[in-house]
């Protein structure tokens, strides 16, 4: 079983919509959306939820206001402002337990919390396994992480030779959880300063935890020197640079239509997506 993690160094380089078309073109596969924050791969898949479950975060702190003689230790402790007038607010918890273990008079208990959902779902092109956090919620690292273990398990209890992940932008805890184990990492980028500035960020990232990283430049028509620039700097890592794909309307259209771009149109970029996948089969086998 092999795993290619799909991620890009900042939001808004075309990460979903390749995602999306990988999923049609390749076979045997269990899709998975780790980018939990703000999912929307289900978007272009258009799945059905068969199994649906709670995700469960750090616990959060509760006062028994009974028992607590308001000694004001858990206030003075509390690094996140989270607890006043002897109330814990479970906005601003982190869930740290620092007031629960210091609190003199065991006044205060952890309680489970439940921050987002996780989904098993079924699509055309193969399951998918994808999730969402709640409104202000953290912890997305660990979502990321169950998501990924779901998916694993659903590939070996089936037979399924390939997971393709779409994996969070940036280069924070989601991404960190997203890359372990994985046999290619993919990274998206666009011919822009700020986009070559993640990229190299994300590829330290990648080097890191030394996985195999290949690059893809998005609408690289647009700016020709820059991605000049980043294919001299792809070539100085010894980095491989195996798609530049063009920028065509027709992706922008497909995404309206909420299909994948290769179903839509067989236009330019829906060729080079193609090639693309050629070169990911040679790396991932």
């Amino acid at each position: 079983m092999k795993e290619l993690v799909i991620i890009s160094g900042k939001g808004g380089t075309g990460k979903t919509s390749l995602a999306g078309a990988l999923a049609v073109l390749a076979g045997n596969k269990v899709l998975v959306d780790c980018d939990v924050d703000a999912a929307n791969l289900h978007l272009l898949l258009n799945p059905r939820v068969e199994k649906e479950e709670p995700f469960y975060g750090l616990p959060k702190a509760v006062i028994d206001r009974e028992q607590c003689l308001e000694c004001e230790l858990c206030m003075e402790l509390c690094q996140f402002g989270a607890i006043r007038n002897f109330t814990v607010s479970e906005l601003a918890c982190e869930g740290c337990g620092v007031c629960f273990h210091a609190c003199p008079d065991r006044a205060i208990r952890m309680v489970e919390h439940q921050a987002g959902r996780l989904y098993v779902s079924s699509t055309r092109y193969g399951p998918l396994v994808h999730a969402q956090l709640g409104i202000a919620e953290g912890n997305s690292g660990k979502l990321v992480s169950a998501v990924r273990q779901r998916a694993k398990e659903i590939a070996e209890k089936e037979g399924y030779g390939l997971i393709i992940t779409d994996g969070p932008p940036g280069i924070g805890c989601p991404v960190i959880a997203c890359l372990s184990g994985a046999d290619v990492v993919l990274v998206v980028t666009e011919p822009t300063l700020s986009g070559r500035h993640d990229l190299e960020r994300v590829l330290r990232l990648v080097e890191h935890f030394q996985e195999k990283a290949a690059v893809c430049v998005n609408k690289w028509d647009l700016s020709p020197e820059n991605t000049r620039e980043i294919e001299n700097f792809c070539r100085q890592k010894e980095i491989a640079l195996i798609g530049k794909i063009p920028y065509d309307p027709a992706v922008n259209e497909a995404v309206r239509q909420k299909v994948p771009v290769v179903l839509h149109n067989s236009g330019a970029a829906g060729e080079e997506i193609v090639n693309l996948w050629d070169n990911l089969v040679k790396m991932l086998s």
